[in-house]
């Protein structure tokens, strides 16, 4: 199993033209070695396939956990402050890969787009 630290940052949308590279998301997820996020090692390891919401306003900033459901991948919060579910439109399809971009339904009703900037290993520390 390869675990992988994966960056997503918000890629140019209609209220961001530029982009914005203060906004967006850090996954911990196995991918196969084609870029996929790899479901049997997730189903092993779903206690450390975590996602943190990162962006300049302190009120956006969101820990979670990458869950699947069906054919669905979304990003849980447990706390009502951080917001509703997100979800990861085909998120299983994807590769990701620097890039490459996904399309995420912010606080479960805004799809917004972002590309992958970067896909480390991770390598956890004691």
């Amino acid at each position: 199993m390869s675990m992988k630290q994966i960056v997503l940052r918000l890629a140019r949308n209609e209220a961001t033209p530029d982009g914005d590279d203060r906004i967006g998301y850090v996954l911990l997820a196995p991918l196969t070695a084609d870029g996929l996020i790899d479901l049997e090692a997730w189903r092993a390891n779903r206690k450390r396939c975590v996602v943190r919401r990162f962006h300049p306003n302190p009120g956006e900033q969101a820990d979670g956990w990458l869950t699947h459901n069906g054919s669905k991948w979304r990003f849980h919060y447990d706390e009502v402050h951080e917001g509703d579910d997100e979800s990861g439109f085909r998120l299983g399809e994807h590769v990701f890969r620097p890039g490459e971009y996904v399309t995420i339904t912010h606080h479960g009703a805004e799809q917004l787009i972002y590309r992958v900037s970067d896909v480390m290993p991770f390598v956890e520390t004691a």
